[in-house]
């Protein structure tokens, strides 16, 4: 039985690695797909912001990167999140 690990694509630059990204962050380019836990606003970044800039409020900023052929692959956004 051959021990296959998944290889994950970023959704941002294209970059391939074999297995998951550390952190879900991409080594590569460093973008992630951030959502606002509030008021659901997208953004693009390295890491998540501490002040939503839409609603305005200190939110939680969930990763919904899609990494898998499950959400749709690289270059979407996981709307299982």
């Amino acid at each position: 039985m051959e021990d296959k690990q998944a290889k994950w694509k970023c959704a941002h630059c294209g970059y391939t690695a074999e297995g998951k990204f550390n952190e879900d962050i991409c080594p590569e380019c460093s973008l992630t797909y951030w959502k606002c836990a509030k008021c659901g606003f997208l953004i693009t970044a390295a890491i998540p912001l501490d002040i939503c800039s839409q609603c305005n409020e200190k939110c939680d900023f969930l990763n919904v990167t899609c990494y898998t052929p499950e959400c749709g692959g690289p270059g979407h956004i996981d709307p299982r999140l």
